[in-house]
């Protein structure tokens, strides 16, 4: 018997206008400054601080005491700059349509767009002085807090060319953006997807509601939205083909400019993570598919379908719980659930979100979606747009507080200029808050729908982060290297390469349309090269700490601080491996695959 969630009718109620939110439901930006007229007062120091960047120009390879000279100089600049940075963006967050808000970020991108341009010679002066010189310099007392900074900085010194040839690379840089730019006008402004006949009416078909018709439990709807949503796609298949095909042409140009051995390994780079890491994470997943098809045998069968459709994978199993959840209730749960990280972890956290740290409801005009915005001085913001109908928004607030606890760490334990985290991490934090929020609204679910709506829940998210995402980090190997190559990627050739993975990652039991494939030219993501894998792998990442931290005692949780204090102080791989996880070893891609049999293993119990 197929289980399918009620459909909400109701017309949706008036959104407020940001004047009219309760000012305890905001957030309180005065950690940054007290008002806009500060934030202002702040933007004309700093177009002043600006002014005198050049004047540090070749002065960086003297000696030791005028290279801190300007690293001190530039920390001070660059805290500055965040927090006008983070004012103003978070400012328009609160209402798109504020003109007020909108000049604020317009006048710091001119004003950041300047001081980038008088500080261009900077990194190119660092890095031209002598290895010996500069091994000395790192020696002087007063470079201390800047030595992780410049090692790193200095890692690129084999990429860098001639300062002619980076000018060159520099003013090319400008039209980088062109085929993303042109793929998002294309996808989101020019395509007109019609609108579908409903039971509640004519409703719009987007991008933005193509997610609410795919989980319709009207089937026959699923697949009208499916094919029209395509059709667009089908007519303009050569232009994204080409688009793409750019994209992918521009990144293995740069890397060849640059002299690394591929795009990949250019990408790669940054965060100094091996390419072993890449393709084992690629090769575990490609050998524990026999879940992820179970999974799909499943859904056909509780869906109660003769054939499971591309338009089928992603109805909801089961009725949606219906659980209100006020947020300071959300805010218990939460901290009852990561109570295993500590009293000291929850009363912070606890504290951030019952005080102002969050932007809690919509309201006319608002953001979409949610996001943690962590600075060096501010406080660790998070924007919401929470419904306390929805027991996803309490995991998506869960989610938010491990970047934000991530960022409240990382600022309090290391020096400005490497206190950020990279994205390889970030994602670590936030999911395993969510495998323990998971572990403990299972655990004390009141009914056996909540029960089994969570277990669905987190079996669905972990195929979208673990293996959906390692299908598109596949995609993007195979597409640099067929470039690489020499073989022109045509939109039969990107096409096929998709369709290919998709039946492999879909397995036996999925029918696939004729327009399936186009999946691969639609995806945003595919615009930022090598960038996706870093969600299977931190979610990969964070069951292992969370299984630790859970079964290990007070040594796992040490060591999982640690990782949450490191901040920009070591690589990624390195910080992982002082939690207790090594993400060179396939190992946690295997346990992870592991913990999502089993998901699949307890649903079948229930179905």
């Amino acid at each position: 018997m197929a289980l399918l969630p009620a459909q909400d009718t109701a017309p949706a109620p008036r959104l407020p206008l940001r004047s009219e939110a309760e000012l305890q439901d905001t957030w309180d930006l005065s950690t940054l400054f007290p008002h806009d007229q500060a934030w202002y007062e702040a933007l004309q120091e700093y177009e002043k601080q600006s002014a005198r960047i050049p004047l540090f120009r070749a002065t960086l390879g003297k000696s030791a005491e005028t290279l801190a000279d300007y690293l001190d100089f530039s920390k001070a600049f660059g805290i500055l700059e965040e927090r006008l940075h983070y004012y103003s963006e978070l400012r328009q967050t609160e209402d798109e349509g504020d003109d007020a808000s909108r000049t604020m970020t317009g006048r710091f991108i001119m004003a950041a767009a300047k001081a980038e341009a008088a500080a261009s010679w900077v990194i190119p002066e660092i890095q031209a002085i002598p290895d010996a010189r500069m091994a000395g310099f790192l020696e002087h007392p007063r470079l201390g807090e800047y030595r992780i900074y410049l090692s790193k900085l200095l890692r690129y010194k084999p990429y860098i060319l001639s300062d002619r040839e980076e000018r060159l690379l520099a003013l090319h840089a400008e039209g980088e953006n062109i085929p993303s730019e042109a793929f998002s006008v294309l996808t989101n402004v020019d395509l007109d997807f019609g609108s579908l006949d409903t039971p509640e009416g004519k409703r719009p078909l987007s991008q933005s509601t193509w997610s609410v018709f795919m989980e319709n439990p009207d089937r026959t709807l699923r697949q009208q939205a499916y094919e029209a949503f395509y059709r667009p796609f089908e007519a303009h298949k050569t232009t994204l083909a080409a688009l793409y095909g750019g994209a992918v042409k521009q990144n293995v140009i740069k890397a060849r400019i640059r002299g690394f051995p591929s795009a990949r390994a250019a990408h790669l780079f940054p965060d100094a993570v091996p390419e072993a890491v890449y393709d084992n994470l690629i090769a575990t997943i490609s050998t524990h598919l026999a879940p992820l098809h179970r999974y799909y045998r499943l859904r056909k069968q509780v869906l109660g379908v003769d054939t499971l459709r591309h338009y089928d994978v992603y109805v909801p199993l089961v009725p949606k719980a219906v659980k209100k959840t006020s947020w300071n209730e959300a805010v218990d749960l939460i901290c009852a659930a990561l109570a295993p990280l500590g009293a000291e972890y929850g009363q912070v956290l606890r504290a951030g979100l019952l005080g102002r740290w969050a932007d809690r409801y919509e309201n006319k005009g608002k953001r979409s979606g949610a996001f943690s915005a962590g600075s060096y001085q501010g406080a660790p913001y998070i924007l919401m747009n929470y419904k306390e109908d929805s027991i996803r928004d309490v995991f998506t607030l869960a989610h938010e507080g491990g970047h934000s606890m991530h960022s409240f760490y990382a600022a309090r334990s290391n020096p400005f200029m490497h206190y950020g985290y990279t994205i390889f991490e970030a994602e670590v934090a936030s999911t395993f808050n969510e495998e323990l929020l998971f572990r403990y609204l299972r655990d004390h679910a009141d009914t056996r729908e909540l029960a089994l709506y969570v277990i669905n829940k987190r079996a669905d998210d972990l195929l979208a982060t673990l293996y959906r995402q390692t299908m598109f980090a596949e995609f993007e190997q195979q597409t640099h290297a067929l470039e690489e190559g020499g073989t022109p990627l045509t939109v039969e050739v990107l096409r096929g390469t998709y369709r290919a993975l998709l039946s492999k990652y879909f397995g036996p039991d999925m029918v696939l349309e004729e327009q399936s494939d186009l999946e691969g030219l639609r995806i945003p993501h595919f615009y930022r090269a090598f960038y996706v894998y870093k969600y299977a792998t931190g979610i990969s990442a964070s069951l292992a700490l969370a299984e630790r931290v859970l079964s290990g005692g007070e040594e796992a949780r040490r060591d999982y601080f640690t990782f949450l204090c490191s901040g920009g102080s070591r690589f990624p791989i390195e910080s992982l491996q002082l939690a207790g996880v090594d993400m060179a070893s396939p190992r946690p891609v295997e346990a992870a695959c592991k913990v999502f049999a089993r998901l699949v293993d307890e649903l079948l119990t229930y179905f």
